[in-house]
């Protein structure tokens, strides 16, 4: 007798891994031991890469070593660059980084090196180049020319100052640290749908660039990556605080809409990321002097969790709930919103690449056959 199908794959272990412990029943996300809480308050988005590909921290030289690693890797090659000069203005900012990373591919010397140095090297520089296109996506298509990165700055503050548009300028402090607590936060999170089609496709014998463009593919998907820019819609849509309790009657109560950003496929608990981005957006909203946006989605949060039916199915905000109000107040266009979840993902793509290059096998699911059986041929003229 075939073994009942698991809808999603949901409860099935496929690896073992020591990237991450999403515990859902409890709250709780660890990276390689150390707890999220931790990690957000104290880590440079570079110390989680290390931890990430290395499983440890770095000391004081290698992290100086990755930061100025990943800086200059972050160049992108010219005729990359040219050839987002030519995409349409309008495609979607997913799509054109999935072309822009298989593009990479061709301009990289290690691309079809599977050995462990080439793949950190890989690792290294689709980090630093991944930024670089979605800053320069993003003056690209408003008609500006690119910034290129700066080899003396961080990660997170390199983006910010390639998106300001103000090449002789520093990177604001308030929106270099937000982004880069977003990308710590950002960086792993189990075997999500994008990690596990990128180690899939890697099982293969693919390579690390392809991984991420399938990594990207699987993102771009609203149940996935695009729920924050869903979220944001929403808070767009309600547009002032004074509008709350009636949109969630009339759309929620009365209507059909989910609430997006609230409710997670493995957590039951509040997922401890949206916790610490909650207290971001509360601090970015009140140095900005915007406060409206955090006030929707504060107002729409609590009128979910003192409702019964949020209650009984342990409907919390998720990671993507607050993040929108975070990218938004830094002046963000709402679409950017999840390939900057890729800027950081990439991270933990990448760690799983190598620990499934390390240990692997063909990872090839079966399929229980539902369909008809015995049918008998009929010639075309009689069909």
């Amino acid at each position: 007798m075939a073994e009942v199908a698991k809808k999603g794959l949901e409860g099935i272990v496929v690896a073992e891994s020591k990237t991450s412990l999403v515990n859902g029943q409890e709250g709780k996300l660890v990276y390689h031991g150390y707890d999220i809480e931790t990690l957000a308050a104290n880590a440079q988005f570079e110390e989680v890469a290390f931890l990430l590909w290395n499983e440890r921290l770095p000391n004081k030289q290698e992290l100086e070593g990755l930061r100025a690693s990943i800086a200059h890797e972050a160049a992108l090659p010219a005729d990359v660059l040219a050839q987002m000069r030519q995409y349409p203005k309008d495609a979607d900012p997913m799509a054109m980084l999935r072309t822009a990373v298989s593009a990479l591919a061709m301009f990289d010397k290690d691309s079809e090196d599977q050995s462990v140095e080439a793949n950190r090297r890989k690792a290294i520089r689709l980090t630093g180049q991944i930024t670089t296109i979605c800053a320069a996506w993003n003056r690209i298509r408003k008609g500006h020319d690119p910034i290129p990165p700066r080899k003396d700055l961080t990660l997170a503050q390199n983006f910010v100052y390639m998106l300001s548009g103000k090449a002789n300028s520093e990177p604001d402090l308030t929106a270099s640290n937000a982004i880069n607590v977003y990308l710590v936060l950002l960086a792993e999170h189990g075997m999500n749908a994008s990690t596990f089609a990128s180690r899939v496709t890697v099982a293969t014998g693919s390579d690390m660039h392809s991984g991420v463009v399938s990594g990207i593919g699987t993102l771009k998907g609203p149940s996935h990556g695009g729920a924050n820019a869903e979220a944001m819609r929403m808070f767009l849509e309600i547009d002032e605080p004074e509008n709350v309790a009636n949109w969630f009657k009339t759309n929620i109560k009365e209507g059909d809409r989910r609430i997006m950003g609230i409710g997670h496929r493995i957590y039951k608990a509040l997922d401890p990321r949206a916790a610490i981005l909650e207290q971001h957006a509360e601090a970015l909203a009140k140095s900005s002097g915007n406060l409206k946006w955090f006030q929707i989605a504060k107002q729409l949060a609590d009128a979910a969790r003192a409702d019964s039916y949020f209650i009984e199915r342990k409907l919390y905000p998720n990671v993507d709930y607050y993040s929108a109000i975070v990218l938004y107040t830094l002046d963000l266009d709402v679409d950017m919103f999840v390939p900057l979840f890729a800027m950081s993902r990439v991270v933990g793509w990448t760690a799983h690449m190598m620990e499934q290059f390390a240990n692997n096998r063909l990872i090839r699911p079966d399929v229980n056959y539902v369909g008809p059986m015995g049918l008998a041929w009929v010639p075309v003229e009689q069909r």
